[in-house]
């Protein structure tokens, strides 16, 4: 991240800027994914994808709580509605729930809401600076702490065991899921609210269970297919407000029409007094 940030001279956060960027990228980068791999030890994947895919609801709540994104009946209905179809698509999934699961999804909840407020607060500061540049700030402090966090656990022990497939596998993750993933992310919260691109995360588990069919086999079910549609559907209502200026606004024609009316019956009033 940081070679092509100073290759492509992108524009850095300004200096009064960066305590706030730091901090909001130790609490993403750093906090949200300890947070993320302590929950996952405690509970199944599914339960942990369905906390996580409540993303939108909590950027919602965050957003409407700090005033920065009012709260619609149709992006609420839209959110819940995509909620709901991940619920639908994991529902087998969700039934099998180990010992003290609810331990690891209340650790999850408190990883989602350090992205929902990475994702109400940071737009300010990437508009003021770049995408590229906000998150290479923010990114590497997030990278710093869990490099430290590493050397203080002896986490760094568990790389002597890693073959070719697994170095192959961690590459892809840091460049395509991390670097490549979160500059289209920041992207997205420079062009569009907070909640809406919250929303996409929904997509996240329905995704990962279609790939699991294509590469490993398993099976497309009812379930998968109803929370696909529904996902979409959600995603759809949320991000197609209709604004009331469309509604009350007549179109130019019927003004241009209207206009000419009117200068027309003006003319004729003019044309009568003259005579």
């Amino acid at each position: 991240m940081l070679p092509a940030a100073l290759l492509l001279k992108v524009r850095w956060p300004e200096r009064r800027d960066w305590p706030a960027v730091v901090a909001l990228g130790l609490c993403f980068f750093g906090l949200f994914f300890v947070l993320y791999n302590i929950a996952i030890s405690f509970t199944t994947a599914a339960r942990a994808s369905l906390a996580l895919a409540t993303l939108p609801l909590h950027t919602m709540v965050v957003a409407a709580l700090l005033g920065v994104e009012p709260l619609t009946i149709r992006k609420t209905a839209g959110v819940c509605i995509a909620v709901f179809g991940v619920v639908a698509a994991l529902a087998v999934g969700l039934s099998a729930a180990p010992s003290g699961a609810w331990r690891g999804e209340l650790i999850m909840t408190g990883a989602v809401f350090c992205m929902a407020f990475y994702n109400v607060l940071s737009r300010p500061f990437i508009r003021r600076s770049s995408a590229l540049g906000f998150l290479t700030v923010g990114m590497g402090s997030g990278a710093a702490a869990l490099m430290l966090t590493g050397a203080f656990t002896g986490s760094f022990a568990a790389l002597e065991r890693f073959g070719t497939p697994q170095w192959i596998a961690g590459i892809y993750l840091g460049v395509g899921g991390g670097a490549l993933a979160f500059i289209l992310w920041v992207l997205a919260l420079e062009r569009a609210t907070p909640t809406r691109v919250a929303n996409t995360m929904t997509v996240n588990p329905i995704a990962a269970a279609l790939l699991a069919a294509l590469l490993v086999g398993e099976p497309i079910t009812p379930n998968l297919v109803f929370g696909l549609i529904a996902v979409f559907a959600g995603i759809w209502i949320a991000t197609s407000d209709i604004k009331k200026s469309d509604i009350k606004k007549p179109s130019s024609s019927i003004r241009g029409h209207h206009d000419g009316v009117v200068s027309g019956q003006s003319a004729g009033a003019g044309l009568e007094d003259h005579k």
